[in-house]
């Protein structure tokens, strides 16, 4: 089974930019749908941002929509959220997650993955 592992994560002021890293381990890493989810101290899991296991096809959500841009590099078993023009609110922790293309759950659903990473702290200050 594929294993994840984030990094990238870190402080930066209002405005700025970071690069999330999603690295995959194990078999099949291109049989996967990855996602990224956010949370916040006190709130819900939130959707950010999926991709197909072709990179064909992405998926954000509504408040990341032209801010955050979602890709892979399946030769290097890896999946990148690039953030820019981060604002307050971005703040949370950030978990990529592994969807099977067999299994026919929404991929803006946390309850549709079945791998998860052990997430990376993002802080963004005003």
């Amino acid at each position: 089974q594929v294993q994840l592992v984030e990094s990238g994560g870190g402080s930066v002021q209002a405005g700025g930019s970071l690069r999330l890293d999603c690295a995959a381990s194990g078999r099949a890493f291109n049989s996967y749908t990855v996602g990224w989810f956010r949370q916040a101290p006190g709130k819900e899991r939130e959707f950010v941002a999926a991709i197909s296991w072709g990179g064909g096809t992405t998926y954000y959500a509504d408040s990341v929509k032209g801010r955050f841009t979602i890709s892979r590099d399946n030769a290097k078993n890896t999946v990148y959220l690039e953030m820019n023009s981060l604002k307050a609110e971005d703040t949370a922790v950030y978990y990529c997650a592994a969807k099977s293309v067999t299994f026919l759950g929404s991929e803006m659903r946390w309850d549709s993955y079945n791998t998860w990473g052990r997430g990376t702290q993002v802080t963004v200050s005003s």
